[in-house]
């Protein structure tokens, strides 16, 4: 089966909250329009479709949009070799979606990630908590709002109190040069 065909499959078996499927690039994406669905819909494609590797489960600041975040996760089936992306969005008042820790135990680290760099909670999730930055730290670094210079911190032993420079530092890939070792930051030593 195509992952064309699974995609139809999955928007029959749920036909009021997910979309056609939409190619982009050889790839293919389904919206739910139902988040609080997400982990059904999850469910299915993994016991019924064959999906079942969660690939990543990314998330989205749509900033001044609503709704503000998207969860994006990217399955893969060993079975069939194919790949399906399911998107599906709330607003910045409900900032949670529903755990799929109960559908690939995997999404435990994801859904923590996502927590810690962005402020999205999962519903039902068994320990959610950062995963990244240490506790009490009161920011969400992934977010649009979020200063590209960082915030300073209360806790210089713990992270750096004084903004990195963000341009002409040793790790800034050069446009052009001769090949792509050339443009690779870590042939450059800083001057």
């Amino acid at each position: 089966m195509t992952a064309k065909q699974l995609a139809k499959k999955l928007q029959r078996q749920f036909k009021e909250i997910v979309s056609d499927a939409m190619e982009f690039r050889g790839e293919l994406t389904v919206e739910i329009s139902d988040a609080s669905q997400i982990a059904e819909v999850c469910r299915y494609a993994k016991e019924e479709l064959g999906f079942d590797y969660l690939v990543d489960l990314c998330t989205i600041d749509n900033d001044d949009e609503t709704p503000r975040w998207t969860a994006v996760y990217h399955l893969y089936g060993y079975g069939h070799l194919r790949h399906l992306r399911l998107k599906t969005s709330v607003s910045e008042e409900e900032s949670e979606f529903p755990t799929v820790t109960t559908v690939w135990r995997t999404a435990d680290w994801h859904e923590r990630e996502a927590f810690d760099m962005m402020g999205i909670r999962f519903a039902g999730h068994p320990d959610l908590r950062r995963i990244l930055m240490w506790e009490g730290y009161p920011y969400y670094p992934l977010r649009k709002d979020f200063p590209l210079a960082g915030k300073p911190s209360e806790m210089p032993d713990v992270a750096f109190s004084d903004p990195i420079p963000l341009e002409g530092g040793p790790f800034v890939t050069l446009a052009g040069g001769e090949d792509a070792a050339a443009r690779e930051p870590r042939v450059r030593t800083p001057e």
